[in-house]
């Protein structure tokens, strides 16, 4: 390999002369030149731009997938600029092992069924998991490592330069003014003087040049916190979404697992203790809206036996007491009381009645209301 020995040995001396400058205005022993107000505000602005974004940026990778593991993974295949292979999700995994299970154990038999229907819910839970993590991944993290490996990398590189530029400057300066003394003591001559305030005007020009690109690249900022602004939002929609179907399918597979229980509980002999079809086509094909919901379970439970009407609600009350509801709960049908997390009601039994039910009382408003949603006070 060519060196060129004089060049190399050029920018070691350029090296060690900025280094000696640099610890000399540490230890106060030579002036420094100082950035104008306005470009060190800049850089203040940007440098904090970069701490934070660096930080929000590990975390929210730490959010999406807290296996150390698998994000180095993840990022080696980024290097490589290959496809990382699909990962199921770990609610798809447990998904998939109550399926297994359910085999089994007789998909015919109580467990058996509960465990398909909760293993299809767990299964389709794991796949809204995993569009969630490649839109928060494409629409957020994306922009910020940009920002991170792109635009700060030249940011840097230029505030470098500009450093460089300064410390020349001021060793400009310094020399200059040795030079000015060594002539007022006729040590030097004026050609000495003259070639240091040459030197001073070619650092003054090139540091103000560099000062000009530097505040150019630094107000750019103001347009990585617009970007920035609108990727949060996106990512703050992704998250919507994604606990809006966690919350829709949950309701659904309570409702199912009630459904279930409501008809393993019938005292007819000709209804059979096996939830049939525990996954409904709606569910496979996502999230059911309100009103079919609400249409679907109030269709149910007219079919089903021993559902307890409205008018059997004025036999004999007994145990009458308050109770703290627990957690939402959404009426199946008009025979029961929809709930509302932390209001008191009043409860009670009747003859014949369901062990997990009570009768609950809001007003002029009651119905059924399952006791697992309850407190209930003394």
């Amino acid at each position: 390999m060519d060196f060129n020995v004089k060049k190399l040995a050029s920018d070691a001396g350029v090296f060690f002369t900025r280094a000696v400058q640099f610890t000399e205005e540490k230890l106060g022993q030579a002036e420094k030149t100082e950035l104008d107000a306005h470009l060190e505000n800049l850089i203040a602005r940007a440098d904090c731009t970069k701490n934070w974004t660096e930080k929000i940026f590990r975390q929210t990778e730490v959010l999406l997938q807290p296996n150390p593991s698998a994000r180095i993974e993840e990022f080696l295949y980024e290097k490589l600029d290959k496809k990382l292979p699909s990962r199921t999700t770990n609610a798809e995994l447990l998904g998939q092992y109550m399926l297994d299970a359910a085999k089994d154990f007789g998909p015919g038999t109580p467990y058996g069924s509960t465990l398909i229907t909760v293993g299809e819910y767990q299964k389709t839970l794991g796949g809204a998991e995993r569009e969630f993590l490649q839109t928060s991944s494409v629409s957020f993290l994306t922009p910020l490592r940009n920002f991170l490996e792109g635009d700060w990398r030249t940011i840097s590189k230029e505030k470098r330069l500009l450093e460089n530029r300064r410390l020349d400057l001021d060793i400009c300066k310094a020399r200059l003014k040795k030079a000015k003394q060594a002539e007022a003591k006729a040590a030097l001559l004026s050609e000495e003087v003259d070639k240091a305030e040459h030197e001073l005007r070619v650092a003054q020009t090139e540091f103000d040049r560099q000062a000009e690109v530097t505040r150019l690249l630094l107000e750019g900022i103001s347009s990585t916190h617009l970007n920035h602004l609108r990727c949060l939002h996106d990512f703050a929609e992704a998250q919507a979404t994604y606990y809006a179907q966690c919350h829709q399918y949950m309701q659904d597979l309570q409702k199912e697992l009630n459904r279930c229980a409501n008809v393993a509980g019938a005292p007819h002999p000709s209804t059979s203790a096996v939830c049939p079809n525990p996954v409904s086509s709606a569910f496979l094909s996502g999230p059911s809206s309100p009103g079919a919901t609400a249409s679907s379970s109030a269709s149910s439970a007219t079919q089903r036996p021993g559902t307890l009407a409205m008018e059997d609600l004025q036999l004999p009350v007994t145990g009458t007491r308050k109770a703290k509801v627990l957690y939402d709960y959404d009426a199946h049908d008009a025979s029961e009381l929809s709930l509302l997390a932390d209001e008191l009601i009043t409860v009670y039994t009747v003859p014949g009645m369901d062990p997990d039910w009570l009768i609950g009382e809001r007003g002029n408003q009651k119905g059924k209301v399952p006791v697992t949603y309850l407190e209930l006070l003394s």
